[in-house]
């Protein structure tokens, strides 16, 4: 009688696919970021030293564009494309008939006893990012005429914001939403007592 055992087969079957595998993973193209920045594709822009916006350009290399003095270059709220973001507005004004505001990250809180918010100010410069043509502008009190937002013309919006006073505007927070190239499609002041 004749005893067949099929146990090494198996094994050796299951070994070879084993290493098979294994030299199929280890030859793989793709090892992620790291890979792709030693090979000389570029990766994603990291954060400037000062958290405040990606740099693409060399270490050492001052980036370029003109902005007005304490605000950084014009374009540079592409970091933002595509989301929402809550802000205080320094300064605005309208060139070559686009509507551009400085502005800086801010938080907000519910304020403790009235249905209103409370502006913790931001740290660091303003960053100067433009508005769509179509962009909404809907203001409340102070900034607007009433409790509820209501809409406004963007020139509308430059005028009142520039007759405050500097020390004012660091009181007014706004939620304002951005296009995929960073331009402001919305701007919504928040109402403040």
């Amino acid at each position: 009688m004749r005893v067949v055992h099929r146990r090494p087969a198996t094994v050796r079957c299951l070994t070879a696919l084993t290493l098979g595998m294994l030299a199929l993973t280890g030859c793989s193209t793709d090892d992620g970021p790291a890979a792709a920045t030693a090979s000389g594709t570029s990766a994603a822009p990291a954060p400037s030293p000062d958290g405040t916006a990606p740099s693409t350009a060399p270490t050492g290399t001052a980036p370029t564009g003109t902005a007005p003095s304490g605000t950084k270059p014009i374009g540079t709220g592409a970091r933002w494309a595509g989301t929402k973001q809550f802000v205080q507005i320094d300064d605005a004004r309208t060139a070559d008939g686009r509507t551009y505001l400085s502005v800086r990250p801010a938080q907000k809180k519910p304020h403790p006893q009235f249905e209103a918010w409370v502006i913790v100010p931001g740290e660091g410069p303003y960053t100067e990012v433009s508005m769509t043509d179509d962009a909404q502008v809907l203001l409340s009190v102070p900034l607007g005429d009433a409790k509820h937002p209501a809409a406004y013309a963007q020139a509308d919006f430059v005028g009142r914001l520039t007759a405050r006073p500097s020390s004012d505007r660091a009181l007014l927070g706004y939620d304002l939403s951005f296009d995929g190239e960073g331009r402001v499609t919305r701007v919504q002041s928040l109402y403040t007592p």
